[in-house]
């Protein structure tokens, strides 16, 4: 080193500075908002997190389990998350002021992929005489966590058969997270729950290996009824045998999950991001087949809040964007 030149020094240390700008400049640290740990958000944040760790130099990315969509948004507002997973109705209800967000919009939210579609998945046992949302009246439910997408699910479907669990009134609520919930109707501490999420999903699972299960069907019209009045909602069947015990098709709906982030990302970060995803979907399905979902064609689907302008670069490039 002492042979090197001050003019050489500063050269050397500029090619380093381009090679590895992680090491040069310090780590750009990505949290990654998802949801509860028993959900699809986690595992497959986590296995996003460890692609833009190994495929895009200069980032520290890492996942962050959290009570799902809306603290998500909050966790962005208070840029203690760059990147988050959203159901998109709820992602719609922020952007524009609405529901939870009624009168504070957050418009700093930006779309970078659909992912998957999140499926409404209302669970009982079999041997507990419910058949139908409307059985629920006067039991107990699991609705979601406490500022969970799961619970505004909760909440617009029951809704449909005027059952209200807030303040108890025809439906008794107990506020959990996948996991709890799953244990909470194995115990036989619940009649039934709503599990949010891709197929199959460990929650569910995880009730159909230990009690005989039974997953509602919503009737046709209250599928249409909400569909009406939110179109983000699509009508979803759940093939037989997708659990243990499922010996028939569940119609049901679906939300789409997107990824989010904040628009103060830069555009390179985000189209790098965007590619790295699309150039590496082995390894997100790999943590968990809901990621089948994530292809070019589907990227813009249920897209409820404006693209980052480095998502759209990518989708450019590849022609998905004109």
């Amino acid at each position: 080193m002492r042979n090197i030149g001050r003019g050489n020094l500063w050269a050397w240390i500029a090619a380093v500075a381009v090679l590895l700008p992680g090491v040069a400049f310090g780590l750009e640290n990505i949290n990654i908002a998802t949801a509860t740990t028993a959900g699809v958000y986690y595992p497959m944040g986590n296995a996003m997190a460890q692609l833009f760790n190994t495929k895009v130099p200069g980032v520290k990315a890492s996942a962050q389990a959290t009570a799902g969509t809306p603290q998500n948004v909050l966790l962005m507002q208070k840029k203690e998350a760059e990147v988050a997973f959203a159901q998109n109705g709820v992602a719609y209800y922020a952007y524009n002021g609405l529901e939870m967000f009624k009168d504070k919009p957050v418009k700093m939210l930006r779309g970078i992929t659909h992912l998957y579609p999140n499926v409404m998945q209302i669970a009982v046992a079999a041997d507990s005489g419910i058949r139908s949302v409307k059985d629920l009246e006067g039991k107990g439910f699991v609705p979601g966590a406490v500022g969970s997408a799961t619970e505004v699910n909760s909440r617009e479907i029951l809704g449909l058969y005027g059952l209200d669990y807030r303040e108890r009134k025809n439906v008794k609520a107990d506020y959990l997270g996948y996991g709890e919930a799953a244990n909470a109707l194995k115990d036989g501490r619940t009649s039934g729950i709503l599990i949010a999420g891709g197929l199959p999903t460990a929650a569910v699972m995880d009730v159909a290996a230990s009690v005989k299960l039974r997953l509602l069907s919503l009737e046709p019209e209250k599928i249409r009824e909400l569909v009406e009045k939110m179109p983000w909602y699509y009508e979803f069947v759940i093939p037989k045998g997708t659990y243990m015990g499922q010996d028939e098709d569940v119609r049901t709906v679906a939300v789409a999950n997107i990824l989010i982030c904040r628009e103060d990302l830069k555009e390179d970060l985000v189209y790098r991001f965007t590619r790295t995803i699309y150039e590496n979907l082995a390894d997100l399905v790999a943590a968990h087949k809901a990621a089948q979902g994530i292809q070019p064609e589907n990227a813009l689907k249920g897209m409820t809040v404006p693209l980052h302008p480095g998502a759209e670069k990518y989708y450019r490039e590849i022609g998905i964007l004109k």
